[in-house]
């Protein structure tokens, strides 16, 4: 018997404008929230447990330091990498600098309290 990861949790310091953000790249909806004031969002119909994690937005106060250990790697699902870049940036993504050449197949952006993320090539059926 293996694990699964069955959440994501990403402490912000404006949970809200997280959680409305990361809907909108994924596709989620708000699922539930808790009295500390942390937002869970996941595929709608499935929430936690499904084939997919949800993502718990957890408020902080902490200012983050340091380049993030881990970060998300996002593909679209229905269109190419370059209009799906386009459509990141609208919502609030922006370009990151994480030393990367400028040869790489991959975007790396951040998202509006600067956790960075890469948007792949490749594009995946949807779930």
């Amino acid at each position: 018997m293996a694990c699964r990861i069955s959440e994501l949790v990403i402490e912000a310091a404006d949970a809200e404008r997280l959680a409305a953000f990361w809907s909108e790249v994924l596709g989620y909806a708000e699922l539930g929230r808790e009295s500390d004031g942390s937002i869970e969002i996941g595929p709608p119909g499935a929430g936690f447990g499904g084939p997919q994690p949800t993502i718990v937005l957890s408020p902080s106060s902490e200012p983050r330091t340091g380049k993030l250990r881990l970060h998300i790697d996002v593909n679209a699902t229905d269109r190419d990498q370059d209009a799906e870049l386009e459509r990141l940036l609208a919502l609030g993504a922006r370009p990151a600098d994480v030393g990367q050449t400028g040869n790489e197949s991959w975007h790396v952006l951040a998202d509006p309290e600067g956790n960075e993320f890469c948007l792949l090539r490749t594009r995946l059926q949807p779930l």
